[in-house]
């Protein structure tokens, strides 16, 4: 929509949005009780689009999605995780045991990389990361 078209339904484009402040108050997310409307919002848009492919909710749910990530990037940090601990954890939550790594690395490496005495190597992060579909960094 250009410029000059829009000028014109400012207006109505006004109305509109005090209307749909007033049903779901879709706004920034500036503090703690704002964040927790969008996450109780995106939840239930959530529950109602489930199984129901592309709708008309289907844009307002990625919009409140944008805004509850923009917040939780700028808001919230997570630990970091030893890289040995996130190997463990995959390990476990998989059902593998160290020998099931045997094409990335040697059942010895892998016990001294889990045992805290080796460092994950970078061919080895970028091998893990391939197999268990994760970034290559939580490995490194």
């Amino acid at each position: 929509m250009n410029a000059d078209r829009l000028s014109g339904k400012l207006p109505e484009l006004a109305e509109t949005w005090a209307t749909l402040q007033h049903q779901v108050a879709l706004k920034p997310i500036r503090n703690e009780n704002d964040y927790q409307s969008m996450v109780e919002l995106s939840n239930e848009l959530s529950r109602h689009l489930d199984g129901q492919g592309e709708g008309p909710l289907t844009d307002l749910f990625g919009i409140v999605g944008d805004l509850i990530q923009a917040w939780e990037t700028r808001h919230i940090s997570l630990p970091k995780v030893e890289p040995r601990e996130v190997l463990r954890h995959l390990l476990e939550t998989n059902g593998l045991k160290q020998k099931d790594l045997a094409d990335i690395a040697s059942p010895t490496v892998v016990s001294d990389i889990l045992a805290g005495r080796r460092a994950i190597s970078k061919n080895v992060a970028k091998a893990l990361a391939a197999r268990f579909h994760a970034d290559v960094s939580v490995f490194l």
